[in-house]
């Protein structure tokens, strides 16, 4: 399906440009306006930005321009906007959907944003600027403010009628909520439900009560660990006081897990937080300068390590043949069990009260991981310098020295991102660089002590 996906998207890439080149506009309008946005963001991508305007102006459809400019890429819309009057942004972003035009203006510089919205004000757009007095990566910044609710006396005949003729342009109608005088969330109905009972039936006879909701302070990633757990389609979104104030469907959740993924996986990687293909040479470089300079320190203190051991490995220059596999097997165990544990914390499936045994299950199977990498290698370093240490002690050195060093990693690696999380950072930052760096003087200093132990040096 993915290989079909970029073979169509080529192949839109290739005829957009080709009918650029021959100046076949009419043939570019239809295939504009008949393309899905997020198929028009990738053709987008690989167009001049003269030919991205032009491509623009032939949509006839604002919303079709609206649902685009969600679709691009940060860099690519930022460039768009700059180059296209603000009348012609401010009339895309009053035909979209609140929470996707408040996105759009998180993207763009304070200065164009504050000019945007000022104009939007001027024009009665008063629900964009609610959204934007939430905090970002809330529940309140990302809600729908348009939903269907309507009294709890109100009949089923009733809510179908105001359906048919009052609310026809709310987005993604799943459930029908319903509330008091004082417009609180009491319950919650489907359609289903709806259409099936008595026509006269008040709605409090039929409504479910027990309903799953969220405060409008709570963070995006909770909320999407809401919907994903209880397997709804939509969450109403409540304030303080219990009133219903909007609505988070599963398309913005889904968009949350792709965000929230990324956002974690560059963490790990101590790339940042934003795409590394979108950032300049010069932001690039100071994102990942930080996390490299750990590294550096890290070795640097490796360094210092196996410096203090040097006369034993000028004694034994065969030591220094297994520290590339005892570091290198120490660090993949403890990444694999920061990735786990980090990616359990993100989806719920972890939680902090599972602290002990989480780390117990990670450490165990470090061990048991340790037990069998370390026998191979063991034997391998028999076999190989069995005439320069007939007595097996070597062998059994770097056997010992495996187990402990994936033992620990493995400790370290589900141990930090958990200690992180209950201290509310970020436990993403904790793995990558921060923990393979420090694994990594561990190793090192293990597998020295013990083979000096052992081998009496």
């Amino acid at each position: 399906m993915a290989l079909m996906l970029r073979e169509r998207n080529k192949i839109l890439v290739d005829t957009v440009k080709r009918l650029l080149r021959r100046g076949a506009t009419s043939h570019l309008h239809k295939i504009v306006n008949k393309t899905h946005a997020a198929d028009l963001s990738q053709v987008f991508k690989s167009l001049t930005l003269v030919s991205q305007r032009k491509l623009f102006g032939m949509i006839d459809d604002m919303e079709q321009k609206g649902s685009l400019f969600s679709e691009l890429e940060d860099k690519v819309l930022l460039d768009l906007i700059n180059s296209l009057p603000l009348s012609n942004i401010v009339d895309v972003l009053e035909n979209m959907a609140s929470d996707d035009a408040a996105d759009i203006l998180d993207k763009l510089p304070d200065e164009i944003a504050d000019t945007i919205l000022e104009k939007m004000k001027q024009e009665g757009s008063d629900e964009l600027e609610d959204l934007l007095s939430y905090e970002n990566d809330t529940a309140g910044r990302i809600m729908v403010p348009d939903f269907i609710a309507f009294e709890e006396h109100v009949t089923a005949k009733q809510a179908i009628e105001s359906l048919q003729k009052v609310h026809q342009d709310v987005e993604m109608v799943f459930y029908i909520y319903v509330i008091d005088e004082y417009s609180k969330l009491v319950g919650v109905l489907s359609l289903r439900q709806l259409v099936v009972v008595p026509p006269d039936t008040p709605l409090k006879e039929f409504m479910t009560t027990d309903i799953f909701s969220v405060r409008t302070n709570m963070d995006q990633e909770e909320v999407a660990k809401v919907v994903a757990q209880y397997d709804i389609l939509a969450v109403p979104v409540v304030d303080d006081s219990n009133k219903l104030v909007g609505i988070i469907t599963v398309d913005d959740v889904i968009d949350i897990f792709r965000e929230e993924a990324t956002e974690d996986f560059l963490k790990m990687a101590g790339v940042g937080e934003e795409y590394v293909e979108t950032q300049s040479i010069f932001r690039g470089t100071r994102t990942r300068l930080p996390w490299l300079f750990a590294s550096a320190i890290g070795g640097i203190f490796a360094f210092f390590i196996i410096n203090d051991f040097e006369q034993s490995l000028t004694r034994f220059a065969y030591l220094a043949a297994f520290i590339p596999v005892i570091m290198g097997m120490g660090g993949n165990v403890g990444t694999q069990s920061s990735a786990i544990v980090v990616r359990g914390l993100a989806t719920g499936r972890l939680v902090l009260r599972d602290f002990w045994p989480v780390v117990f299950k990670q450490l165990s199977t470090g061990f048991i991981l340790g037990g069998v990498y370390g026998t191979l290698i063991g034997i391998v370093a028999q076999i190989r310098f069995y005439e320069t240490i007939p007595s097996g002690m070597f062998a059994l050195s770097v056997s010992l020295a495996v187990v402990c060093s994936m033992s620990i990693a493995a400790l370290v690696g589900s141990l930090v991102p958990m200690v992180f999380a209950r201290i509310n950072v970020d436990p993403a930052v904790a793995s990558g660089p921060f923990v393979t760096t420090s694994i990594d003087i561990i190793s090192v200093f293990f597998y020295f002590k013990i083979a000096t132990t052992f081998l009496g040096i």
